[in-house]
């Protein structure tokens, strides 16, 4: 390579659908890459333009018209520096997720991209057709093929590329978090780059989309295959580096606990933001879920934005009051105390005569929960917060929760987190600077529905009982599989029998942040009404 080609790599944070918004975003970049970094091209991630997953918004009569109008904007911009951006591509034979090269006011070309992801919470086979040939641009007589996510991941792009003549990948990406893609990515481009002597720049996407939260991470990888850059994780970035740097570094990776709660973080902020609540409201117990909710509420969009609602039963105690007014304290939140006695024994009241000669059971139990969801809702409404459900993917996996109670919300922070995780991240929040209080960690888990109640009253103990779903739900194995791990085979039974017949609930559940490849929602999606044997 006779001269150096200085990339300038944009690590930004896009809203799904604003087309000239995230195309305003860009040109203030374009002109920080061509005025105070000195860039020859700047690199945008994938679909940009649109945002990733602009998902049935790409059927709109109108979108193609915002997208084109847009690049007409963006290629006037490309005037001293080039500009690579991923957008949908609309042509006589079809749909294609594509990036072009923008140069001196024309789209100089365009790449569509070949490989389409279509499983986990990918679906772009319903919504692009694949391009057909690997393409190179030139930037400063330099050879380059680009490639669009799935792309790299598949050993015959590169090979194809080195055969083309190419002397670098640049790679644009909208690859979303889960708790093993950072060294997923990281093995396969390395391993890509060594195998071909290419340098490969890995652009990737930052921010939170619904259920998903984009990482960033963007990094460059030399033609020997050793890191060379890393961008940071979770934020936004601008960076320049050179395409086939020789230095090499040797980036640390954050904790498994770290990289998870930054996700949480970023997810509930932009869903928080990009869909304009001013607030959010947590119904606080005194327990561990609602504990690290409110304390990922506030990390997220600050104490101030952030309100709980304590509401005791007959059935609370003492100490879980204590403890939540102990964590709003430590939170720094303003909290309010709302008794559901008057309204939970006018329920009573009214069902006194349908309901004679039934003894007391779950139904008792689901009437208080669904009282505290109508005060959360009833707040929410008046006031303007978005509430916060509180349940966790234990509890939504064996339908330890209850429609319209504590089901009810707008996200649900905690939806892909296991109990045991749970006390995992709040410890390692607390090691930061403590916002829960210890006693949350070391009391029993309990609804506090009925006297003495203990989730292990119904329940395994969530040590064995997460085990027992992870090897159910994320690696889809049987249960003669699971029972010759040496689990329990009526606790095995139990437990899947207790997933297959809450489906329905789990339909009926708020989103919340993936951060498993085997999430409910997006990534599980099951028939309620099945005849398949239960656990085979």
């Amino acid at each position: 390579m006779s001269q150096t080609l200085r990339i300038i790599i944009a690590q930004l944070n896009f809203l799904v659908g604003d087309v000239l918004g995230n195309a305003r975003k860009m040109i203030v970049n374009i002109h920080k890459a061509r005025d105070e970094l000195k860039g020859d091209v700047i690199v945008f991630p994938e679909l940009a333009l649109t945002g990733y997953s602009p998902e049935d918004l790409l059927l709109r009569p109108g979108m193609d018209k915002r997208i084109r109008e847009a690049l007409v904007l963006l290629a006037e911009e490309s005037v001293g520096v080039d500009v690579i951006v991923g957008h949908p591509d609309h042509t006589e034979l079809g749909r294609f997720n594509a990036a072009s090269l923008l140069r001196n006011g024309k789209v100089i070309n365009t790449y569509h991209k070949r490989y389409l992801p279509n499983a986990e919470v990918f679906d772009e086979k319903r919504y692009f057709i694949p391009g057909s040939e690997t393409k190179l641009i030139h930037i400063k007589n330099i050879p380059i093929a680009l490639m669009i996510c799935e792309d790299i991941w598949q050993p015959q792009m590169g090979l194809q590329a080195k055969m083309m003549g190419a002397q670098g990948i640049i790679a644009l990406n909208a690859s979303p978090f889960h708790i093993e893609k950072v060294r997923q990515r990281r093995e396969i481009v390395t391993e890509q780059a060594k195998r071909n002597g290419l340098p490969i720049v890995y652009v990737n996407l930052i921010g939170g989309q619904d259920e998903l939260v984009f990482d960033g991470g963007s990094f460059v990888v030399n033609a020997k295959g050793d890191i060379a850059l890393q961008a940071p994780f979770f934020e936004e970035s601008l960076m320049a580096i050179e395409l086939n740097p020789d230095h090499k570094t040797v980036p640390e990776l954050p904790s498994i606990e770290s990289r998870i709660y930054n996700a949480l973080v970023l997810g509930l902020r932009d869903y928080i933001e990009k869909n304009h609540f001013k607030s959010a409201i947590i119904g606080l117990s005194g327990g561990i879920d609602s504990a690290l909710t409110a304390a990922i509420a506030v990390d997220a969009i600050g104490a101030d934005r952030v309100f709980g609602v304590l509401m005791p039963s007959r059935y609370t105690r003492d100490i879980s009051n204590i403890d939540a007014r102990a964590q709003c304290e430590l939170l720094n939140i303003k909290y309010q105390e709302i008794s559901i006695e008057p309204v939970f024994n006018a329920f009573l009241n009214v069902l006194h005569e349908p309901f004679q000669g039934k003894s007391i059971d779950s139904t008792e139990e689901n009437l208080q929960a669904r009282c505290r969801g109508m005060i959360l809702m009833a707040l929410s409404n008046k006031f303007g917060h978005i509430v916060l459900a509180t349940g966790n993917k234990s509890e939504m996996a064996v339908g330890y929760s209850t429609l319209y109670g504590d089901l009810v919300g707008g996200f649900c922070v905690l939806k892909d987190i296991w109990k045991t995780l749970v006390y995992r991240l709040a410890h390692y929040r607390n090691e930061i600077s403590q916002v829960i209080p210890e006693r949350i960690f070391t009391r029993a888990p309990s609804a506090e529905l009925a006297a003495d109640q203990l989730d292990q009253d119904s329940l395994p103990d969530y040590a064995i009982l997460d085990q027992i779903l992870s090897f159910y739900i994320e690696h889809d194995e049987d249960k003669e599989n699971i029972i010759a791990r040496g689990f329990d085979p009526s606790v095995v039974s139990k437990v899947i029998q207790m997933v297959n017949r809450n489906e329905y609930k789990r339909r009926q559940a708020p989103i919340g942040i993936c951060i498993t490849t085997r999430a409910f929602g997006r990534d599980r999606r099951y028939p309620i009404t099945s005849g398949y044997e239960n656990g085979t």
